[in-house]
């Protein structure tokens, strides 16, 4: 998977794993030895138990952490045999020892095959489709034909939750590139770019920007799913994932959003977001859903908006900065037109953790 052997790269994963892994065993008991607070503790088993597609993604990972932490029963869907060689390998190794196996399991599934699909979520409430793709080759990045597999599984995953009736709702993960890449020649653009702005799909085919197009119609056609079968949809769309070692461990995801960094950043959109951070941004949202939570939410922590912050950036990618920026690594000779908003998502989570203080 890119530059990085694909050794390496399991390794990092199985590591992260380990570590999310044992946490488990320790979410019984609080600092001082008492009984740990279940936060769903009046939920039934059925409300407990979701499904995570690509779970032992970087993502992915972040948000079954979260999600153990926060008392669920998590479904873990693994496409292939190098996901499957990833748990078993935990297993030998005696890593899963001391945690509560009966908290998170793991199934196969097709995401070309919503039958596939639909077994797999069968008595799970909710399910987290984090959409997770690399390019098989290892090498070409994100590709056009990748935006259409996008497309169609998350397509497929739609399908699959609206025809299986134990699942209630579903949080797709989406991305900010959805938002952001439209013609700036445009006479009505706004310069505040919140959750109710579309990128334009004729600029990002233009602009061969594969990635916000993949994100973009796989984000649209759940919509148009959710809103025929009348199913329960929240969206996030957060800027580039980081966290430690991002760039490796997820490193097709990485180099496809930075097409076109130098653009983004001229226009100070060019936003960054913890995986931990958002893993607990799709929890949130997701526990909101049957009160206030509804529709799209962007997600971000800092917008790389000065020079030592987009070197630092290009540090932890491995890129060199004039790749990011076309040769200009200076920030004067850009006019930062756009306010990006992620006030929707602080509101919602301002008011679900201040509801958690006062229960």
């Amino acid at each position: 998977m890119g530059i990085i052997g694909q050794y390496e790269t399991q390794q990092l994963e199985i590591e992260e794993f380990r570590r999310m892994l044992l946490s488990c065993a320790g979410m019984r008991r609080g600092k001082e030895g008492d009984e740990f607070r279940d936060p769903a503790q009046h939920a039934t088993a059925e409300e407990k138990m979701v499904c995570v597609t690509s779970g032992v993604s970087f993502l992915g990972i972040a948000i079954v952490n979260r999600l153990l932490l926060r008392g669920y029963s998590v479904r873990l869907i693994v496409t292939n045999e190098e996901d499957r060689e990833k748990l078993r390998e935990m297993e030998m190794s005696g890593e899963m020892r001391g945690t509560n196996n009966n908290n998170i399991s793991a199934v196969m599934g097709d995401l070309s095959d919503v039958q596939s699909l639909s077994e797999a979520f069968d008595g799970c409430r909710g399910v987290f489709h984090t959409a997770g793709f690399i390019d098989p080759a290892g090498l070409a990045g994100y590709s056009k034909w990748m935006a259409e597999i996008e497309v169609k599984a998350t397509e497929n995953v739609m399908e699959a939750c609206a025809r299986t009736s134990s699942v209630r709702s579903c949080v797709l993960t989406s991305s900010l590139l959805a938002c952001i890449w439209r013609d700036k020649s445009r006479s009505d653009l706004s310069t505040l770019v919140n959750h109710d702005c579309w990128s334009d799909e004729p600029f990002c085919i233009e602009k061969k920007l594969w990635y916000a197009l993949g994100k973009l119609r796989a984000e649209k056609a759940a919509w148009r799913i959710a809103e025929h079968e009348e199913f329960k949809l929240v969206t996030l769309c957060p800027g580039l994932i980081t966290g430690p070692e991002f760039s490796h461990r997820n490193s097709t995801p990485t180099f496809a959003y930075l097409k076109g960094a130098r653009e983004m950043y001229g226009d100070g959109l060019l936003a960054t977001v913890d995986a931990n951070r958002l893993a607990e941004a799709h929890v949130c949202v997701f526990e909101a859903m049957n009160k206030t939570a509804s529709g799209r939410y962007i997600c971000f922590d800092q917008v790389i908006q000065r020079e030592e912050e987009l070197l630092k950036l290009a540090g932890e990618t491995g890129m060199q900065t004039d790749v990011l920026l076309g040769g200009n690594a200076s920030s004067d000779s850009f006019s930062f037109r756009f306010k990006l908003s992620n006030t929707k998502l602080c509101r919602l989570m301002s008011r679900t953790l201040q509801c958690r203080d006062d229960c």
